[in-house]
């Protein structure tokens, strides 16, 4: 990967949130609120987005995480504001998590990001790359790659 490419992705995705900033959640009852929805949108596929990129992941694979969205409402989102599906909205906040966890567990970051596509004998992947499996599921799969990761973080690697 081109240095520049790699250093404006990195710097524009830190590794760590700011310390002066609380985090703020979506409280459940504004969850369906399409401004809601619309405020969570634009960084959210912006990170989606980048992570992609860094992943080498094609249009088909893109859509298949986010839920298999219309080609029409896929391009629309890459090209400006959207008011997204809290069920997409919860696929990329998945992707964000096997991001971050991948990066917490491998800190060679040409590693972590070719993880996804390295064949896993793992029983969750069956010999098979982690984006196969991630393709072909449902959001459950995205839920399970992302317990697997996280338990691996906490020391669990069963």
């Amino acid at each position: 990967m081109d240095t520049r490419v790699w250093m404006w992705i990195h710097k524009a995705m830190p590794r760590t949130a700011p310390r002066n900033q609380e985090p703020r959640s979506t409280p459940p009852d504004r969850r369906a609120l399409p401004e809601e929805r619309r405020r969570l949108a634009g960084p959210a596929l912006r990170a989606f987005f980048r992570i992609a990129e860094l992943w080498g992941l094609d249009v088909e694979a893109q859509r298949a995480l986010l839920g298999w969205p219309s080609r029409s409402a896929f391009y629309n989102w890459r090209s400006g504001p959207a008011t997204l599906p809290y069920d997409t909205l919860v696929r990329v906040s998945l992707v964000l998590g096997i991001y971050k966890a991948l990066h917490v567990l491998y800190p060679d970051d040409e590693f972590a990001d070719g993880w996804i596509s390295m064949r896993n004998t793992n029983p969750l992947f069956g010999d098979r790359t982690p984006l196969e499996v991630l393709v072909q599921g449902d959001v459950g799969t995205l839920y399970a790659v992302r317990r697997l990761l996280d338990g691996r973080r906490g020391g669990d690697v069963t």
